[in-house]
């Protein structure tokens, strides 16, 4: 008799499928849970600049370009003005204090001064006759005084004698009265003779004194005009170089005209200029270095000017320690003006990325060294060569900091 099969319901053909779409779906799942989607862009490594994070010191700098000065220049004034009637040294020869430079021409100043010389001549006459003439009144007041002295004394003695006689009724009163009278007259006439003398000799003494103060004031013009004529002759205030003449033989010259000017070789400052951005963050004793010839050599703001021509403002600094060899006016020296003190900082170079990202964000090598990613960073201060990391990069890791215009802001960069 037949017998009825019954229908198996998971056949190995069954389970088979049920199988292989269960692990469609799986994949599936995988894919779009677990796959990397983020966009990508193949870049080769030779057109880009990498830099590696590290540990160092920071510190605000800025680059300056200093001019090489001499310590102290003077210039060069005609104290009186003239005509250029010799020149005795040309732009940049080297002078002692006291050099010759320039002569100069004016017949005015000598005119002046031999009338000056004559007038002087005739007063110191003058003086000298006055002197004379108080010495012979002096001889004549004392003979006229001797000879009234020897009248009163004559006169006295005549007197005296009469008046026994008098007394004595042997010269009338008439007769008496005259010699007393004579010898009262002559007394008076000595007194008067005195007063006289004494005047004269005070007049005498006061014209003189007069002379001679007159005298002083026109030897001390003449000594001036004299000084003068020697300023007609310019020459070298201090020992130096003279770095330029500006006048040629036959010049007209004004008084207190700059005619040139010495620079004093003792000593080199360094002056710069500035952008006004920085004229609150900078001061006198403020530090800088430069490098010359290998070697870096300090120096130190001496003064800084608070005029600012054109948005920018000067300033000087001075060499600190020995001045390199060989350095001369004029040179160009590459400045570090320091702005803030050295302190421990995470640095990454500088580079074309800043002026894409802000510093916000960072394409950051993974290990193998083939993927970079964009990372989120913060930056802080920077100056010519690093920036400050703050956050999102550690030492050791390589950035890639080159400009980032023709990566389109991938999120990741494959390195080929």
């Amino acid at each position: 008799m037949d017998r009825i099969i019954e229908k198996k319901r998971w056949t190995p053909k069954k389970i088979a499928a049920y199988i292989g779409g269960i692990l469609l779906i799986a994949l599936a799942t995988y894919l779009i849970a677990f796959a990397d989607n983020s966009s990508k862009l193949n870049v080769e490594s030779q057109k880009i600049t990498m830099a590696t994070v590290s540990q160092g010191s920071f510190q605000e700098f800025i680059p300056v370009d200093g001019t090489v000065h001499p310590i102290k220049t003077i210039l060069i004034p005609a104290v009186e003005g003239g005509t250029v009637d010799e020149k005795y040294l040309e732009g940049g020869k080297p002078v002692k204090q006291g050099d010759p430079i320039l002569k100069l021409t004016n017949n005015r100043l000598v005119l002046d001064f031999m009338n000056q010389e004559t007038l002087m001549n005739d007063l110191i006459n003058n003086l000298q006759n006055s002197k004379l003439s108080l010495q012979q009144n002096k001889f004549n007041l004392r003979r006229r005084l001797a000879t009234l002295n020897a009248q009163v004394d004559a006169a006295k003695d005549i007197y005296e004698r009469n008046i026994s006689l008098y007394e004595a009724k042997a010269v009338s009163q008439q007769e008496f009265l005259g010699f007393k009278r004579e010898y009262d007259r002559l007394k008076a006439e000595r007194v008067i003779e005195l007063e006289s003398q004494k005047f004269e000799e005070s007049n005498a003494r006061q014209q003189i004194a007069q002379l001679e103060t007159t005298i002083a004031r026109t030897s001390r013009n003449l000594h001036m005009m004299e000084d003068n004529l020697k300023n007609l002759y310019i020459k070298a205030p201090i020992s130096g170089q003279l770095s330029s003449i500006q006048v040629e033989l036959g010049t007209p010259v004004q008084s207190g005209q700059v005619i040139g000017q010495i620079d004093d070789l003792s000593g080199f400052k360094v002056k710069a200029e500035l952008d006004q951005h920085y004229v609150s963050r900078v001061f006198a004793g403020q530090q800088a270095s430069f490098t010359y010839n290998g070697q870096s050599y300090p120096l130190e703001i001496a003064l800084v000017y608070s005029e600012v021509t054109n948005g920018r403002f000067p300033i000087d600094m001075k060499f600190i320690g020995k001045v390199p060899e060989g350095i001369r006016r004029g040179q160009t020296l590459q400045i570090r003006l320091q702005l803030s003190d050295p302190a421990p900082a995470v640095l990454l170079p500088r580079g074309g990325f800043y002026q894409s990202t802000g510093g916000a964000w960072a394409y950051v090598l993974d290990g193998s060294g083939k993927v970079a990613s964009k990372r989120s960073i913060r930056l802080g201060r920077q100056n010519p060569e690093y920036y400050e990391v703050l956050e999102g990069l550690k030492p050791g890791e390589q950035v890639i900091v080159s400009s980032y215009d023709a990566f389109n802001d991938k999120d990741k960069l494959e390195l080929k």
